[in-house]
């Protein structure tokens, strides 16, 4: 009989390797996955899967709808001489006094960070330290050169959303 490596298998009148074999058996797992993952109904008397429930781009992210589907946040939420930073919506607003509500754009104008926070009064990059004012964007302190860019908000009620 003739020596055999030890990543062979002896099956039946053919040797394989392990390889062979392993590699076989994940196509066939993959097939399985595969076909699980296919049309609605494979005619096999199963409920279809369901996709799950849809993702909109709308709401609050807090958790509530907050009476409008596109709104940002409610006046309570924007401190007076704050503001605040929603980054995935591409807006800061803020209130520099009462009851009067600015939008700009939340990327620093220096080397393109996002701001983190408005704080004293000023949007602020931590990235180099740039501060832009909350009244209209200008540059409070550098390294930045240009102001941040304003953004239309509209207030409805006490929602706050892109205009």
């Amino acid at each position: 009989m003739s020596e055999r490596s030890e990543d062979q298998v002896l099956a039946g009148p053919e040797t394989r390797t392990r390889r062979a074999v392993l590699t076989g058996a994940g196509a066939v797992g993959a097939a399985v996955v595969l076909a699980a993952c296919g049309g609605e109904d494979a005619g096999d008397g199963a409920a279809p899967i369901s996709p799950g429930p849809g993702v909109t781009g709308t709401g609050d992210a807090g958790g509530g709808d907050r009476e409008g589907a596109q709104s940002l946040a409610k006046t309570t939420d924007i401190p007076v001489g704050g503001g605040a930073v929603f980054v995935a919506q591409g807006v800061v607003i803020t209130q520099p006094t009462a009851g009067e509500f600015k939008g700009f754009d939340p990327v620093c104008t220096h080397q393109g960070c996002p701001v983190s926070n408005v704080d004293g009064g000023t949007i602020n990059c931590t990235c180099h330290g740039s501060k832009f004012s909350i009244e209209d964007g200008s540059v409070k302190a550098g390294p930045a050169t240009t102001p941040l860019p304003a953004k239309e908000v509209k207030v409805d009620g006490d929602q706050i959303s892109l205009a």
